[in-house]
């Protein structure tokens, strides 16, 4: 039996996967808060022939959580995560949590996103501020201060340790069980006047890239070798008969 065809096309269909995470990377590499995709490929072995063989599975996607580089803006407006804390906004269907800090105050002085999406508290509250009482200030714990009072606290919450984390948008996540509220603030926090980044290394996903399609090209001869030696054999027992 010949099992060179099924191998090639078992790790050309692992390498298309591959191929559609590299290409939303590098496209989201200037993408605020966006956190880079990766695929976790295993092994399976058929024995069904004479002896063992390989197989390349299609792979399993997963969101990188490394952090991005911070900028500095100097907006009061803008927030990044030290640490490995989210923030959360009501999403259509519950919280959504996202690194994406860059926040705005609507005209019902209603603390939102860019996109639109109302920004939580630590108890899971949309935030308010008067947008006519000065600028604001917000300690690393969360706690924003206007005119010298406390006016509310940015939530900051930790993802469960081993949840699976499911894209919403460009930078938002939803966790598959419930993230937790960061209540210590010595590894983690928030800072004001900066915004992270997205943690995708360009230079990177373009090597990547390139040994990707190196990679296919291989796969894509041994599929037509395994065509021609299969022709071949065809012809063959065709002129024997």
């Amino acid at each position: 039996m010949q099992t060179s065809f099924p191998v090639a096309l078992s790790a050309q269909l692992a390498m298309e996967k591959r191929l559609e995470t590299i290409a939303n990377n590098i496209a989201n590499s200037r993408t605020a808060g966006f956190r880079a995709e990766e695929v976790k490929f295993e092994q399976l072995i058929s024995r069904t022939a004479g002896e063992p063989v390989s197989f390349a599975s299609e792979g399993e996607t997963y969101l990188s959580t490394r952090s991005g580089e911070l900028t500095l803006t100097g907006n009061p407006l803008d927030l990044a995560a030290s640490g490995e804390g989210y923030f959360a906004f009501q999403g259509p269907n519950g919280p959504v949590y996202t690194r994406d800090g860059r926040m705005r105050i609507n005209a019902d002085g209603g603390l939102e996103t860019m996109n639109g999406y109302a920004v939580l508290d630590v108890g899971g509250a949309p935030l308010q501020i008067n947008p006519n009482a000065g600028p604001i200030g917000v300690a690393r714990d969360g706690m924003i201060t206007q005119n010298g009072q406390q006016i509310g606290a940015v939530g900051l919450f930790a993802m469960p340790a081993g949840a699976q984390l499911t894209r919403f948008e460009n930078s938002g996540v939803i966790p598959d069980r419930a993230a937790v509220p960061v209540v210590d603030f010595q590894n983690a926090g928030m800072v004001q006047g900066f915004v992270e980044g997205s943690n995708v290394n360009p230079v990177m996903e373009i090597s990547r890239l390139i040994a990707l399609q190196r990679a296919f090209d291989s796969a894509a001869n041994l599929v037509q070798g395994s065509e021609r030696s299969l022709d071949e054999a065809v012809k063959s027992l065709g002129s024997m008969s």
